[in-house]
């Protein structure tokens, strides 16, 4: 699907010069970039890296804090993704823009649903509907179905279907197979050609190797927050990819020598739930940080919540201890019980009551224990927690203080006081340092220690390979959805536990490749 060398190189689309994007600390830092009509461009990099924030900042969404961008060689600096849209810049997000309750013909037209006397023109907003579906393959679907009946893979589709409305000269896909069957994949393909012919420029954001080598002309691969790699994609093999992903990496030891690996205090046997997470099996040991790794969508998150019952698995088991007997953990509450503790990587959707003090959220967990006869005993409720604002040196003005006025890392404290305060030997921990600063950090990876040192199992998934490798004793990998390996400290590298997150979207030469890192046989 790759153009010949020997046709004419046209002028950029769009170039970016010296864009970067600040936050706590720097996400983006000097990224030097050309886009060209008809070209089809890989992005890709670690989680964290900053795909998903320059593809923002290209498509309106995310203001850059450096640097500059051109179109057509005129400055471009869309105020908004409406704006950005207005000249042809279109973006396809991982998270669906669509409205389940409105037909597929309604979600396309939205904005400019055709009208005849005062009123929506059903004909033609149908017939509108199934020559857009058509172009992405699906004309057979009715346009007047509810999108919420709809697969994820078909919403996806409606969704590209939506962007390629009108002119569209450079259309950002991120991750756009995730939820697509083998067909639609084709399909979207298909489609890609096709854009590609009538001069669309496309930039293709996939941790899907494969996909990337089949579809694409160049490949940019970002580190860090910088571009280290932006070249034809024909000349890099997937070991080299995966090689320019992870860098040079130096070791970090985990200091456990205070502390003894103890017997199991959590196992799982077989829990999965269809389409989501695949039989998977692990044991949790007394005093061990075990870490999840993968890439977004490969299962990591989902697998936490069936421990902790905030999902029902539709097979397996989970032993508490040394116990034969299966816990029954239908809910939350039930994983409470159990001795099961989880800190959510979305902490202000479903770790804490932000309008309320930071006494109420680290009690919540134990009310039981600040009450007397029923009734909440705030002076107890309020020692309670200045013991934990002291010990995990959360920054307030008071324990009264409303925990949605925190800091993001002193909020993120608040949530681990609360299960502290709780006491139970199984903690999981979601992206437990995510969008916070370094001393916030660093005060969270010496609890850690301090958890696992007093006999605690701690099970930890997160996104930032080199904080895994920082902290835990042992790594589960994560891909499409099954647990493709678990290594040691003794046996781990950047490089095998890369290749052990692609091995589930890779085809078999890559399984090959990948595997080759891995210091495998395939």
């Amino acid at each position: 699907m790759q153009p010949t060398d020997s046709l004419p190189i046209p002028a950029p689309l769009l170039t970016l010069t010296g864009i970067g994007k600040s936050y706590a600390a720097p996400v983006l830092d000097g990224i030097d970039l050309e886009l060209r009509p008809g070209q089809v461009l890989a992005l890709t990099g670690e989680n964290g890296a900053g795909k998903s924030t320059l593809s923002k900042i290209i498509c309106g969404l995310v203001d850059a804090s450096a640097g500059a961008m051109q179109l057509d060689g005129q400055p471009y600096q869309p105020a908004s993704r409406t704006q950005a849209e207005a000249l042809g810049i279109r973006m396809v997000m991982q998270e669906l823009n669509l409205i389940p309750t409105l037909s597929i013909a309604e979600n396309l037209f939205l904005e400019k649903l055709p009208r005849r006397f005062g009123w929506i023109d059903r004909k033609k907003l149908a017939d509108a509907a199934h020559q857009q579906m058509e172009v992405v393959g699906l004309g057979e679907l009715d346009p007047w179905t509810p999108v919420g009946e709809l697969g994820l893979g078909h919403q996806q589709m409606v969704e590209i279907a939506r962007n390629l409305i009108g002119s569209c000269r450079c259309l950002v896909l991120d991750e756009p197979t995730a939820m697509l069957t083998s067909r639609e994949v084709e399909l979207l393909f298909a489609r890609i050609e096709r854009l590609r012919a009538e001069g669309v420029a496309i930039i293709y954001i996939s941790h899907r190797l494969e996909e990337l080598k089949r579809i694409a002309d160049r490949i940019v691969v970002l580190r860090d927050g910088k571009l280290v790699c932006n070249d034809d994609i024909r000349r890099y093999s997937t070991e080299q990819l995966v090689q320019l992903m992870a860098g040079e990496l130096t070791k970090v030891d985990l200091d456990a020598s205070h502390r003894e690996i103890g017997a199991p205090v959590l196992r799982v046997r077989g829990l999965g739930r269809s389409g989501v997470v695949q039989p998977a099996s692990l044991d949790l040991h007394a005093g061990e940080v075990l870490g999840i790794a993968g890439l977004i969508g490969s299962g990591r998150t989902e697998l936490l919540r069936l421990i902790f019952g905030a999902d029902r698995a539709d097979h397996g088991d989970i032993f508490i201890g040394d116990s034969q007997r299966a816990a029954v953990i239908r809910s939350p509450k039930d994983a409470v019980k159990a001795g099961i503790a989880m800190v959510t990587e979305d902490r202000k959707g479903q770790g804490l009551l932000l309008p309320q003090a930071i006494s109420v959220n680290t009690s919540l967990a134990d009310l039981g224990r600040v009450s007397r006869a029923g009734v909440l005993d705030h002076a107890a409720e309020a020692s309670v927690a200045q013991e934990y604002v002291k010990k995990l040196r959360i920054r307030s003005g008071s324990v009264a203080q409303a925990a949605g006025e925190l800091s993001g890392g002193n909020q993120q404290k608040v949530v681990i006081a609360r299960w502290l305060y709780r006491d139970c030997p199984i903690m999981l921990f979601d992206e437990p340092t995510r969008g916070i600063d370094i001393g916030a950090k660093s005060d969270i990876y010496r609890l850690f220690a301090e958890l696992a040192g007093q006999g605690k199992g701690l099970l930890v998934v997160s996104s930032d390979l080199r904080e895994l490798m920082q902290i835990c004793d042992r790594i589960a990998v994560m891909s499409a959805g099954r647990i493709a390996e678990t290594f040691s400290r003794a046996d781990w590298s950047q490089e095998r536990i890369l290749a052990a997150a692609f091995s589930g979207y890779v085809g078999r030469q890559e399984a090959v490749e990948a595997a080759q890192i891995a210091g495998n046989t395939a």
